[in-house]
């Protein structure tokens, strides 16, 4: 079973006979536009099902067509689409090793780290490398999938402290930027401020709790290098209801280090109320749809 599959509005499928008679029973109900097919060589195709439960959210379902014209359903992966722009950063994309998908990393310095993600137009990024088509990337709309969040109450500011914010942002973004291209000045300032920062927040932990002190984080979570741990804003939201199952799922758009993307949690799996202006805590399965240039 696929970890992010209740984050989609199916947590009642945990056995694997069940989520094949699900997969089963999407395949045979897709209509001609929900299926993308692609001729690998002479023997071998690759289909995409795209079973959508709810506005961009569902389920992609990958397999073969057979000599019936019958999509045999391999592996699944659950989807999120964004439609919001999320980052212009050079974009690089490489091939998993066991199945025909693929991750793109994305050198976002506003993170400060390498953003990796799970490719989710990989029908149309396959279609390109086949026709030798540029396959350069413009820029990417990000989208997560999560299993268990909360929600944490804003920290107050005035307007001069987020006008501030915003200045203080830019020029390291701007930095760090100028640190990539070997600026040793850039270099030692970014560590000088790195210390001061830390000797900052070591002084407020003593008296304050964490939350007050971090407005929003970006960090890599376990061992599996497209899942994140995030706290972000809550700039907008919409409730969606599974066509199949009835369970609500909530489609959060997040601001965390001036980056925009959607997540998707099963109500059930979220503690507190979502509201605009407060934040999300939670771990995400980083995904994303590449836009081209053409």
């Amino acid at each position: 079973m696929h970890k992010f599959l209740r984050a989609v509005g199916f947590s009642m499928y945990q056995k694997k006979h069940d989520i094949d008679y699900l997969l089963e029973k999407l395949v045979q109900e897709a209509h001609f536009g929900q299926i993308k097919r692609l001729q690998l060589d002479a023997e071998t195709n690759l289909c995409q099902v795209r079973a959508e439960v709810a506005a961009d959210l569902g389920i992609d379902i990958y397999g073969e067509m057979n000599d019936f014209g019958r999509v045999v359903p391999e592996y699944y992966v659950p989807y999120l689409l964004s439609h919001d722009f999320s980052s212009e950063a050079d974009c690089s994309i490489q091939r998993h090793t066991e199945r025909e998908t693929y991750a793109g990393l994305l050198d976002e310095c506003k993170v400060g780290i390498s953003l990796i993600f799970y490719l989710k137009n990989v029908m149309e990024y396959r279609e390109r490398l086949m026709a030798k088509e540029n396959t350069e990337v413009n820029y990417v709309n990000l989208s997560a999938l999560s299993v268990k969040g909360t929600i944490l109450l804003p920290v107050q500011k005035s307007a001069k402290q987020l006008e501030l914010a915003k200045v203080a942002a830019k020029e390291r973004n701007n930095l760090m930027e100028a640190a990539k291209r070997g600026d040793e000045n850039a270099m030692e300032t970014l560590t000088i401020e790195d210390i001061d920062l830390y000797s900052k927040i070591s002084r407020r932990a003593m008296k304050e709790d964490i939350y007050s002190i971090v407005d929003t984080s970006f960090m890599p979570c376990g061992i599996e290098c497209d899942q994140y741990s995030i706290i972000g804003d809550i700039v907008h939201m919409d409730l969606l209801k599974n066509k199949i199952t009835g369970e609500e799922v909530y489609n959060l758009k997040i601001e965390c280090n001036d980056i925009y993307f959607r997540v998707a949690i099963n109500r059930k799996d979220l503690t507190g109320q979502p509201e605009l202006g407060r934040r999300f805590k939670g771990q995400i399965w980083m995904m994303g749809v590449a836009k081209f240039q053409s």
